[in-house]
């Protein structure tokens, strides 16, 4: 069942990645620019962040196996049109619907692992299994890349996904039990829309921002849409009963860090991984497969370092994987921030390595914090979550990346990067300010909790001070009323004891 999980995730990673080293064959390809190739993968992420909070709350309620299957085929589906596109437009909506079918599976992966192991370190190192492959899939997307394009050109980049779908649907149909919540939540299409709203305008502006000017009356009217996109957002949450975010969540520090965390981490690699393609293809004159094969070391620092991540969560908590993330992460941006034309490649290839190190290390303390506080019942939306950290930090790397170097030719590329690099760096800092909010195992908080011997059913998501009491007149996170039950109910496996289903 975990292997299930972890081809579905390696999909959903590999797809965010393996266009970025294909972006110049395919602008070739259909005759456009830079501009319209960061929405053929802000498409793709943005609407994956949009919809993954509900695809969450879905899968709770009406079957996780369901909504993963349903997934798998969207993708598919997706997959097969933006092989055959003809045109950027085509291409681009086919992106948005294969973020759909993606939106079902992260969030829902995640939520199998959760309530198939129980006990909390055995979670954190399962966790660290799924984030190996998961950063496996990202890092090492620009690889497969470059070799498919060599070998077979730019449409063969979304022709891959489909013996991969095709599988994983099979063995979940073999492997994967049916599960959901008990009680079905809701659904909040008010803030759904809202949400929705609030991440496709950001985005855009960013990605627009450098062509129409930054105080542009358009650029004005998004700034201003996004402000009122995320306090009418804001204020229809704090008002539901039973809202697509949980606002209370945030106000714990272990919770809220994990967030920032997640779009830090995923803020770094994005930007990372497309100036590594711009600069090594129009800068060297490298080809699709060497700029692929350029980014191997950080696939491997991702893959060796983030199951080791899982194991040191488990004995200690979130604070040391942290730590090390934020300090590998730093040291990888700050040795490309002079980047030049003429830099060398063991550099190069030394601060991917470090970047690589950095990621593998701070997948597991960041997810294992976010799903560790909520009841197994709720761990398709807390999953989503940080799912949807992750998404926002890919579309917000983009577009910082894009906007640096839009309209740069080969000549000035590098010097317009550096900038790139400093944000890569200044994420590596905001992670080592993450990790001062986490503890060692058995330090009290959620975090510590979760990976150091809290149990899944607990609802400790707020400050240390609303540890352990509920508030009368207010659902709790686990989704019991007060009044009701003492406890949050375990959840109801409808086909699996969750012993039998790991």
């Amino acid at each position: 069942m975990l292997a299930v999980c972890a081809l579905s995730m390696f999909l959903v990673g590999l797809d965010t990645t393996i266009v970025n080293v294909g972006l110049p064959a395919i602008g070739h390809g259909l005759g456009v620019g830079t501009r319209g190739l960061e929405w053929a993968v802000d498409a793709y992420t943005l609407v994956l962040a949009g919809l993954l909070i509900s695809a969450g709350a879905l899968a709770d309620r009406y079957g996780r196996r369901r909504v993963f299957r349903c997934g798998l085929a969207v993708f598919g589906a997706a997959s097969l049109v933006c092989a055959v596109a003809p045109s950027l437009e085509v291409l681009v909506a086919a992106r948005a619907a294969q973020g759909i079918g993606a939106s079902m599976l992260s969030p829902v992966a995640l939520a199998i692992v959760v309530n198939a192991m129980p006990d909390p370190r055995e979670r954190a190192q399962a966790i660290g299994v799924w984030a190996a492959v998961f950063g496996l899939s990202m890092a090492a997307g620009p690889v497969t890349g470059g070799a498919l394009l060599a070998a077979f050109g730019w449409r063969s980049l979304f022709w891959v996904n489909l013996p991969v779908v095709v599988a994983a649907l099979v063995l979940t149909a073999v492997f994967v039990p049916e599960s959901r919540a008990e009680r079905a939540r809701r659904l909040d299409l008010p803030g759904q829309v809202l949400l929705t709203v609030l991440v496709a305008v950001s985005v855009g502006v960013l990605i627009e921002g450098p062509h129409i000017g930054w105080t542009s009356p358009a650029a004005l009217a998004g700034y201003a849409l996004a402000a009122a996109a995320t306090a009418a957002f804001v204020r229809v949450e704090s008002r539901r009963r039973e809202p697509l975010v949980d606002l209370g969540l945030f106000r714990g520090a272990a919770f809220r860090g994990a967030f920032l965390g997640a779009v830090a981490v995923f803020v770094a690699l994005s930007t990372a991984l497309l100036l590594n393609t711009l600069y090594l293809q129009h800068v060297r004159g490298w080809t699709p497969l060497a700029s692929g094969l350029a980014t191997l070391p950080m696939a491997l620092g991702a893959t060796v370092c983030a199951p080791w991540s899982g194991r040191l969560t488990g004995r200690t908590g979130p604070r040391l994987p942290l730590l090390l993330a934020g300090g590998f992460l730093t040291a990888g941006g700050l040795c490309l921030a002079r980047l030049a034309d003429d830099t060398g490649v063991a550099l190069l290839l030394f601060a991917y390595l470090l970047i690589g190190i950095g990621f593998g290390f701070a997948n597991a303390p960041i997810t294992n914090t976010a799903v560790g506080g909520l009841p197994p019942a709720r761990a398709g939306v807390a999953g989503a979550i940080t799912s949807a950290a992750r998404q926002l930090g890919s579309a917000l790397g983009i577009a910082i990346a894009g906007g640096l170097v839009a309209g740069t030719g080969p000549d000035g590329l590098a010097h317009a990067a550096r900038p790139g690099w400093i944000v890569v760096a200044a994420c590596g800092v905001l992670l080592l300010g993450v990790a001062r909010t986490a503890r060692t195992a058995g330090g009290g908080t959620a975090a510590g909790g979760a990976a150091g011997g809290g149990t899944a059913g607990t609802t400790d998501t707020t400050d240390a001070t609303d540890a352990g009491r509920r508030r009368p007149g207010r659902e709790q996170p686990g989704g019991e009323q007060p009044g009701r039950a003492g406890r949050a109910r375990p959840e109801a496996q409808t086909s699996s004891s969750p012993r039998s289903m790991a």
